[in-house]
């Protein structure tokens, strides 16, 4: 869908921010009216301009005469005569067209959407009298409240100031909705909310000061005093409802209110088990952490009883190993998210590699330049082993003599292309041996080529000879 300012450059700053909120908040407006929306602006300042529809809704409650997307489409000069009336007197025309489409007759309602005194659009409740069936008293009331909240449009009085504070659980049409007079007194409610009060064991609702003699609570009250919408969450016996009031205002004046009303103990019960599974995952990765930090010292303590030095850098090696997987564990302990930020992991990485490598006699700077962003859990612990494995490998055989090196550096690199993750580890050591190749590799190498074939389905290459240094790259699919 293209922009609001594309499809109307001629609109201020202002003025594209207004009929934003008015998109924002007219499903609302869809389902009480059983018709399309169309929101039109004027190409030009003339009484008979032309119109571009600059945003369309559907209505969930009843069929759409539309089979494509109206955004864009043009209505040339005098195609949509009551747009033009609506646009000059400044007031709401009801009318209709007979028009050579597969919707042969179209019943419409133009709405002008006044901003600061001025008409800044139009918005044309279309529907076709021919599919609808015979009005009953649930979509006269609906039929009528959408006039009245029309006829706030046309008085700058909506939308509200909140309009863009939906989430996933605020309610629809669809799910219940009552109509409160000026004094807060239900005279309406659809079949679907008097289900869902019913549910809360509020019963007989006609007629009853909603928030005061039934379901007790301050949102209704505030909505008279404030003349603002209101949002709540109200929790009886088990069972959680949301419920979203709108002031109905004429003339600057409350003549009543807008509840919908809709149940959402199911959800809040799953978003419990939710939570309640993320905290049971995190708190696995918490105790696999404590596990692992354990096992790693009674290594280095049997490290320390170990007469063969072979045996004992084997004893290490594998020390380090198990706790660069416990820094991955440490840091999914406290996330509830299936992918990581692979800064979070690399930085407590180095700092223990660094830690644990270098030496007064053999102080090694390390540096990390970009980011590889989100990764997933699964592919974080590999990743993290393979840059333990070739940091180690550095300092242990790059920077081996570091009497000729008077600054040993390691630059670790991430790069992210369309494809593929992308990392780099330089060092200015010694370079590769001469005879060096994928069939002398030393335990710490095959295990890093195995990780990144196997279980990160990716590549290893390696370049630098003599004393140029080394240079690692790994890159790894990113689907």
């Amino acid at each position: 869908m293209p922009a609001l300012s594309e499809l109307a450059p001629t609109l201020e700053a202002q003025e594209c921010e207004y009929l934003t909120n008015v998109i924002r908040s007219w499903d609302l407006l869809a389902d009480l009216s059983f018709a399309d929306l169309l929101l039109c602006i004027a190409d030009d300042e003339s009484i008979e301009a032309s119109y571009t529809v600059v945003a369309h809704v559907r209505p969930t409650t009843s069929r759409s005469i539309y089979r494509t997307e109206m955004e864009g489409r043009k209505f040339s000069k005098g195609e949509r005569p009551f747009f033009d009336q609506a646009r000059e007197n400044c007031s709401i025309i009801d009318g209709g067209l007979i028009l050579q489409t597969p919707v042969e007759r179209i019943r419409t309602l133009s709405v002008p959407v006044l901003f600061k005194g001025k008409v800044i659009a139009v918005l044309s409740r279309d529907f076709s009298p021919d599919g609808q069936r015979v009005a009953g008293e649930l979509e006269m009331t609906y039929f009528s409240l959408f006039r009245r909240l029309a006829l706030m449009i046309s008085q700058d009085c909506y939308p509200l100031q909140d309009a863009d504070n939906e989430t996933e659980f605020s309610p629809r049409v669809s799910d219940g909705l009552m109509l409160l007079d000026s004094q807060g007194r239900v005279r309406f409610a659809s079949p679907n909310s008097v289900s869902v009060l019913s549910r809360l064991n509020v019963r007989q609702i006609e007629g009853k000061k909603l928030g005061v003699e039934e379901l007790p609570c301050d949102t209704i009250p505030k909505v008279f005093e404030t003349l603002q919408r209101q949002d709540a969450e109200i929790s009886i016996h088990g069972q959680v409802i949301t419920l979203k009031c709108l002031p109905i205002i004429e003339d600057e004046c409350l003549t009543g209110a807008l509840v919908l009303v809709r149940d959402i103990s199911e959800l809040r019960r799953r978003d419990q088990l939710l939570r309640s599974k993320d905290s049971t995952i995190a708190e696995i990765h918490h105790r696999v952490k404590n596990n692992l930090q354990t096992i790693s010292s009674l290594l280095h303590l049997q490290s320390r009883r170990v007469v063969a030095s072979e045996a004992r850098t084997a004893i290490r090696d594998s020390v380090r190993r198990i706790r660069s997987i416990a820094v991955v564990h440490e840091i999914l302990s406290h996330r509830t998210e299936d992918n990581v930020e692979f800064s979070e992991i690399i930085k407590p990485l180095v700092r223990l590699v660094s830690e644990d490598l270098s030496s007064v006699e053999r102080m090694v700077e390390f540096s990390v330049v970009g980011d590889l962003g989100l990764l997933p859990a699964a592919k974080t612990t590999a990743l993290s082993v393979v840059l333990n494995e070739l940091m180690q490998n550095v300092i242990q055989h790059g920077f081996s003599d570091v009497s000729t090196i008077d600054s040993p550096e390691v630059t670790i690199t991430f790069g992210v292309s369309e494809t593929m993750f992308e990392v780099s580890v330089k060092d200015n050591g010694i370079g590769l041996p001469e005879k060096f190749s994928d069939e002398n590799y030393g335990l710490g190498l095959t295990i890093v080529r195995n990780l990144i074939e196997k279980d990160l389905s990716g590549s290893l290459q390696f370049s630098g000879e003599g004393s140029s240094g080394t240079e690692v790259f790994v890159r790894i699919p990113r689907f």
